[in-house]
């Protein structure tokens, strides 16, 4: 299909989706306008729901199309949602109740790790005052940030990525004018992925009324954090050493020791009862009362990329969140090039989805241009955030195309610089 005829479709399927999902959430509103759906998710998924990156993503149950000598869908799912998609060209291969808006948890952290990372250098220092801490919903995962203490910008994502804590989100969203401020921040940037499935009530996930996503703008989310260098390199840290309390000695000396904190994504760092996924590098998991157990994950294995998003399994079983990811990625694996897409994930708004391989957006380079066509190992140590099990970047090769150019290649695809890949 041509490619205006294409953009033109896709602009269509856009402005329906937009009408749906304002029609869905005209009432009740928030007092600023914004939409306020139910807390709790109803028993089964709408017959409405929305249609951005295609009419069968709308529709409730399982999509999918399999071609011949294609493998079928594992038969243990019991996710309410899930999606299974091409990282890099965006087709989706398999989803359930894509758009089910549901409650995310920490899921949610991705929207706004993508929306607030930019905004202030790694080495940048803030000195956490009580005001910072306000307002930390009861019984939230925590990194153990002190007051009167002083962490850099660093500290704090790793805060954010390995121990899903609300207070280094709580301490970031202060240092961007606040907790409204970055909830605003996060609802237009969700807007501009089109991202229509996501009402954001507060920037950690914590169940909240009103708080809702899908599996489908979740994995948007991933799609678009892991352009970003430092997003790639934080979402694949399995372990690092986090700033201490400090104290003085019998003698009055002032010292500051670290502590260990291990990532809480069971794919990247293994369980008792569930290995370490081959290939798997990032993204972030949640989990909470009301959500159940949510989880966006991104695997690479033999040059193919894959994006899977499970949300709240009905089987109540440790870690069937992620034997449910692991599952669907090993099926996303084996039935790539034996089936045809069901949907697409769609590129931002504005962006220019004509452009041809290799060009880039005016205005030269930028620095995470620069920064992303550079090969980034991790390191095998503990003492500055490392993967410790042998995760690594390594450069995709060519010229890449990042979210902050504006430009997306021909078809939508979407290469993903320095792909993270197991080292054996």
């Amino acid at each position: 299909m041509p490619a205006t005829k294409k953009t033109v479709k896709r602009s269509l399927l856009v402005t329906s989706a937009t009408l749906l999902s304002l029609s869905l959430t005209a009432a009740p509103a928030l007092a600023d306008g914004s939409p306020s759906p139910s807390t709790s998710p109803s028993a089964t998924p709408p017959a409405d729901m929305s249609v951005v990156g295609g009419e069968r993503l709308g529709r409730p149950g399982t999509q999918v199309d399999l071609g011949s000598g294609a493998p079928v869908l594992p038969k243990d799912l019991t996710a309410r949602s899930w999606i299974v998609a091409d990282a890099e060209s965006g087709d989706v291969l398999a989803a359930h109740n894509a758009h089910w808006r549901l409650p995310p948890a920490s899921t949610m952290k991705m929207l706004f790790a993508d929306t607030v990372l930019p905004k202030f250098p790694k080495s940048t220092e803030h000195k956490v005052v009580p005001s910072d801490l306000a307002g930390i919903g009861s019984g939230s995962s925590m990194v153990g940030i002190k007051e009167n203490e002083t962490y850099t910008v660093h500290d704090l994502w790793l805060g954010v990525f390995l121990r899903s804590g609300n207070d280094a989100v709580h301490v970031l969203s202060a240092m961007n004018n606040g907790v409204d401020r970055t909830v605003k921040d996060m609802q237009a940037h969700a807007t501009e992925l089109q991202a229509l499935d996501t009402h954001v009530v507060s920037p950690d996930g914590y169940d909240a009324k009103g708080q809702v996503s899908s599996a489908y703008d979740l994995t948007l989310f991933a799609r678009s954090g892991l352009q970003k260098k430092d997003f790639r390199e934080y979402c694949s840290t399995v372990r690092a050493d986090f700033p201490g309390e400090t104290k003085k000695n019998k003698k009055g000396k002032k010292s500051r020791e670290s502590f260990e904190i291990q990532n809480t994504n069971r794919l990247l760092t293994g369980d008792s009862d569930i290995s370490t996924y081959q290939g798997i590098a990032g993204v972030k998991n949640g989990n909470t009362t009301n959500a159940g157990a949510t989880f966006t994950g991104v695997a690479e294995r033999d040059g193919k990329v894959l994006l899977v998003t499970v949300m709240n399994p009905e089987k109540n079983e440790h870690n069937e969140v992620y034997k449910e990811t692991a599952r669907l990625f090993d099926w996303g694996f084996r039935a790539a090039g034996k089936i045809q897409p069901v949907g697409e994930l769609v590129p931002p708004k504005g962006v220019d989805t004509t452009a041809q391989p290799g060009a880039k957006a005016s205005g030269g380079t930028s620095e995470d241009d620069r920064a992303s066509s550079k090969p980034v190992a991790a390191a095998t140590g503990t003492r500055s955030g490392s993967s410790g099990i042998g995760i690594a970047l390594a450069v995709a090769g060519g010229f890449v195309v990042l979210l902050a150019a504006g430009v997306f290649l021909v078809n939508r695809r979407w290469p993903l610089p320095d792909l993270m890949r197991r080292r054996r």
